[in-house]
């Protein structure tokens, strides 16, 4: 069970804080870091969100009051040494945040976690960390409740239920509970209106998006032995021809997962300095573990990781092969 007794002590016997979380940053990131911030401001403490990508446009409406900046070394390095407490939101291994990662680590400021992911990295001093939620920003509401730190309100709850809503899918994921309906019932007597943070999320995309989107799915191909592996692959080229970016790309992957037989679904995504990889799975299927084995992490069924200066072409054989022993795991 989480201390959120040592938690509440931790922000209110502090007075400056920085939060952050990990690059490109999805909903559960960017509503609890909003959440955490509006707790904070109301207990009239000095906060500041500083993130080392930009906000994804689609998920802009929840900062409101557009508090959240773009890590720039210049001005904000002395920020982040000045403040009493680091915040670090929807992530445990620091070099989740990139070009941050240095002087998050070597900062003498208390560093708190606040997270529900696996495998948490040792550069923490207090970790708020409980894989059973289905998001930090189960966490975060939690806490709140519990601890009664300040009263739960409509411009708290409402990125809180945004944080919860994608990373449930829409509540159709394992860990969406009969007490995790009951919170979302509070959000909506205090306002909340579901179909309106969906449709703001999912269905006001560029159209530069469903132009990639098209691009993922024309790559798609199956792998392994019993074609129960789907992966696609999207190109420096498709950004550059469609005109979509990175950050569009969350969701695709779940696509390889619709077709028949496939048990692992993965997206491989060229980066400037490198490539990633995202990983989703069906029932029992640890892709954390998949993930792990080329350094990266994250959830049972949802993980990902990312090579710098490394070519797709030099891994994809090794992956595909991984990815479709473990695909014959479902069940064992």
């Amino acid at each position: 069970m989480l201390d959120f007794i040592l938690l509440k002590k931790l922000l209110i016997e502090n007075n400056s804080f920085l939060i952050t979380t990990h690059v490109n940053p999805d909903a559960d990131a960017i509503g609890s870091e909003v959440a955490v911030y509006l707790v904070l401001k109301e207990l009239g403490k000095k906060v500041n969100i500083i993130n080392y990508n930009e906000t994804p446009y689609n998920l802009t409406f929840l900062d409101s009051e557009n508090v959240i900046k773009q890590y720039n070394s210049t001005k904000h390095d002395p920020v982040i040494n000045s403040v009493d407490v680091i915040i670090c939101v929807d992530f445990n291994r620091a070099d989740r945040t990139v070009k941050m990662k240095e002087i998050l680590v070597e900062s003498s400021n208390t560093k708190i976690c606040i997270d529900h992911h696996q495998e948490p990295e040792d550069f923490i001093d207090y970790n708020f960390i409980d894989t059973n939620y289905s998001a930090t920003g189960e966490i975060v509401y939690d806490f709140i409740k519990k601890t009664n730190i300040v009263k739960l309100s409509y411009d708290i709850v409402y990125p809180l239920y945004a944080a919860i809503m994608t990373d449930t899918g829409s509540f159709r994921f394992e860990r969406t509970t009969p007490a995790l309906h009951r919170m979302i019932s509070e959000m909506i007597e205090l306002g909340v209106i579901p179909g309106e943070v969906y449709n703001k999320i999912y269905d006001e995309s560029k159209f530069s998006k469903i132009k990639l989107l098209g691009r993922a799915l024309n790559s798609m191909q199956l792998s392994g032995k019993k074609q129960n592996v789907g992966y696609m692959i999207l190109t420096q080229k498709d950004f550059d021809e469609t005109g979509a970016v990175e950050s569009d790309t969350d969701g695709f992957v779940n696509n390889a997962l619709s077709v028949e037989y496939v048990k692992i679904g993965i997206l491989f995504i060229e980066l400037k300095d490198g490539f990633k990889m995202s990983f989703r799975s069906k029932g029992n299927i640890p892709v954390s573990k998949l993930a792990g084995e080329f350094g990266g992490g994250g959830h049972t069924n949802a993980a990902g990781a990312r090579f710098f200066n490394k070519q797709l072409k030099d891994i994809l054989p090794e992956v595909l092969i991984k990815a479709s022993v473990y695909a014959e795991m479902e069940g064992k």
